[in-house]
């Protein structure tokens, strides 16, 4: 099966690279490009693919109010967004997720890292990688909670559900969580599933704010 891509950069020397990067590999096929916030939600609505790596700084509307346009929109409930970023900064990685990103690749990564990001994303996995969780939670911890929101009850969460919520928030991918509970990695994937319906969060990356925002996981956490 093949993942198609939508890349939205304003910098073509970059929009190029990923594109020649991802399209050498089998089952990644670039299906569009982007150089604006605008155009990027303009494209992903024409052309309703897999992905989208999306620029954080672009003129036209930023890459995350593009994200929050896009996960907005009822017709792209599949499309996975993915930052793009030349640093991590707190305040992006919080603005991202809440805006229903996937999470956050810096422009430099490794090729390899690119792809494997690409692919997990595709399957329902997070790129928020337990160094990034730790910041999100501590800019999460720094901020008061947003005026009339209220933490989302864990109470139709059984006890295993709530042990792979406090290790999806610490940053574990699902092979991580099955190593750590002695499950398969489609297990893992099921639980988070699960997880994802019974608390109408968006995706597996909104799943580590809950993990905060719930108590499970506090900054600091080590599993």
């Amino acid at each position: 099966m093949t993942t198609s891509i939508l890349i939205a950069d304003d910098q073509a020397l970059i929009r190029a690279g990923f594109r020649a990067l991802l399209e050498a590999e089998d089952g990644l096929e670039v299906v569009g490009e982007a150089r604006t916030g605008d155009g990027a939600v303009a494209e992903a609505r024409r052309l309703r693919r897999d992905v989208v790596l999306m620029d954080i700084r672009m003129p036209g509307g930023d890459g995350i109010e593009a994200a929050a346009r896009i996960k907005a929109d009822p017709g792209l409930a599949a499309t996975r967004v993915v930052m793009l970023t030349t640093f991590v900064i707190d305040e992006y990685i919080l603005d991202s997720i809440r805006a229903g990103a996937a999470g956050f690749l810096v422009k430099d990564t490794e090729p390899e890292d690119l792809v494997r990001a690409v692919r997990a994303v595709a399957d329902g996995e997070a790129l928020l990688s337990p160094s990034v969780t730790r910041r999100l939670l501590a800019s999460i911890a720094s901020q008061p909670r947003r005026a009339g929101t209220e933490p989302v009850s864990l109470d139709l969460l059984t006890a295993r559900e709530r042990e792979v919520l406090e290790l999806v928030g610490g940053g574990l991918d699902n092979a991580g969580i099955a190593t750590r509970l002695f499950i398969t990695p489609l297990t893992a994937k099921t639980h988070v599933s699960r997880i994802i319906a019974k608390t109408a969060v968006r995706d597996r990356a909104q799943l580590v704010v809950l993990a905060y925002e719930s108590g499970l996981v506090r900054p600091g956490w080590a599993g």
